[in-house]
């Protein structure tokens, strides 16, 4: 079967090309993909080339397929897993599986370093990896979109749960935020920040008490509170407040004045910026945990933290990058039962589109950008279907959907777009 892909063959040198894929082995398996969110990861990658730790060294001979926040179909299923598989199921993969013993190397992930598996792409081969790592995770909720953005909202979770807290007298760890505690999450009106936030005020347990989201982009806060306000928290128990830090004098002050001066139990840092980092340490309560959870380019990077506090009030640092196979799996089924991330979608494209996306990734405003891969379109933002569907009946029709669910992208407009092609 002939697939179209987007491949890396270096740094920079994206290539949109058509080739045969082999004929699948018993222990692999064929798949359709449908829709891929581009990730900043897939930007890193992109720039560095071989230089990234999940990139083979051979790139320029054996290129690689890109993006791994993807959604499909399995096509045909090897024998080996005629069993627990079949024709037609929906999916998802978990891209960190991290195979030791494989042919590309200890970091080694779909999206990253296959040359038969990748997000951009029409059609890919599953390999003997990833099954082994049981990381090809079925998904029985409406729509593809939603499973795309599984791998994003795994991370999130996989974030919440790496936070852990002490009790003096005691060497063990309590994983997991504290329950009914503070928590901020700083710089966070991003599309991670937006999937945080839909995460926390949508889980059943261990929901914080008093919840601050941060940022210095107003826009980005009103679209935030718009689409998560403060009364819908406030309904399941939780104290939900926006603030933009760059209206503050003093935005240390200013947050720890919402505690009685007690400080965060949990604080996630969304932005690689060292003055945001320093804040976040200087928010924390005594045994605070503080998760860097945004993923720096620059191998040097630094930031100061008081070790007084480490030493005396029991601060500690923690940070993931991705999540396992349980937060892939916890992530699905928040989807399947509802938890919709349509939120974090500001901009549709096509496969024809990907390359440039992909390298231009930090300049383009919004959220997150959802390419579907059997498609031809220029990359649009949600927000210009109105003006376009003047002159085109398509963007026209996708702007009366989005526009009955507060200008979002949704599962009928998914389909109407699929349909259309």
């Amino acid at each position: 079967m002939k697939t179209r892909a987007v491949r890396l063959y270096g740094k920079e040198d994206l290539r949109l090309e058509e080739f045969e894929l082999p004929v699948i082995k018993d222990d692999e398996i064929l798949a359709k993909v449908v829709c891929d969110s581009l990730c900043m990861s897939s930007y890193k990658a992109a720039k560095q080339g071989n230089e990234h730790k999940r990139i083979p060294w051979d790139t320029a001979k054996n290129p690689v397929i890109i993006g791994h926040e993807f959604a499909g179909e399995l096509i045909q299923i090897g024998k080996k897993w005629a069993d627990r598989f079949r024709p037609g199921q929906k999916f998802s993969i978990q891209p960190a599986i991290n195979y030791e013993k494989g042919p590309v190397g200890v970091l080694s992930a779909p999206g990253y370093s296959y040359q038969y598996i990748g997000g951009d792409a029409t059609y890919v081969i599953i390999p003997r990896e990833v099954m082994q790592q049981d990381c090809l995770l079925p998904y029985t909720g409406e729509g593809y979109y939603p499973a795309s953005l599984a791998e994003p909202l795994s991370c999130v979770i996989g974030a919440m749960h790496a936070n852990y807290h002490t009790k003096p007298g005691s060497y063990k760890h309590n994983m997991e935020i504290v329950n009914g505690g503070n928590m901020a999450l700083l710089a966070a009106a991003g599309p991670m920040g937006l999937a945080a936030v839909n995460y926390v005020i949508n889980r059943k347990d261990m929901r914080p008490g008093l919840f601050v989201v941060t940022d210095i982009d107003q826009a980005r806060l009103e679209r935030a509170e718009d689409l998560f306000p403060p009364a819908l928290a406030a309904a399941r128990g939780i104290d939900l407040k926006y603030i933009n830090t760059a209206n503050t004098f003093n935005p240390v002050d200013h947050l720890r004045a919402f505690t009685g001066g007690r400080g965060y139990d949990d604080v996630f840092v969304f932005a690689p910026v060292p003055a945001v980092i320093e804040q976040a340490d200087r928010l924390l309560a005594r045994d605070g945990c503080l998760n860097f959870f945004a993923g720096p380019s620059d191998p040097h990077f630094r930031a100061h933290l008081n070790f007084y506090n480490v030493h005396y009030e029991a601060t500690h640092i923690t940070g993931t990058s991705g999540g396992n196979n349980d937060d892939m799996k916890e992530a699905l089924l928040c989807l399947s039962k509802g938890l919709d991330p349509a939120g974090l979608i500001t901009h549709i494209g096509g496969i024809d589109a990907v390359i440039n996306t992909t390298l231009r990734l930090p300049e383009i405003p919004g959220g997150k950008k959802m390419m579907y891969t059997h498609i031809n379109m220029p990359l649009t933002a949600i927000d210009d279907f109105k003006e376009k569907g003047k002159t085109d009946p398509l963007f026209r029709e996708l702007h009366a959907i989005c526009a009955k669910n507060k200008g979002l992208w949704s599962v009928e407009a998914e389909n109407y777009l699929l349909d259309a092609y």
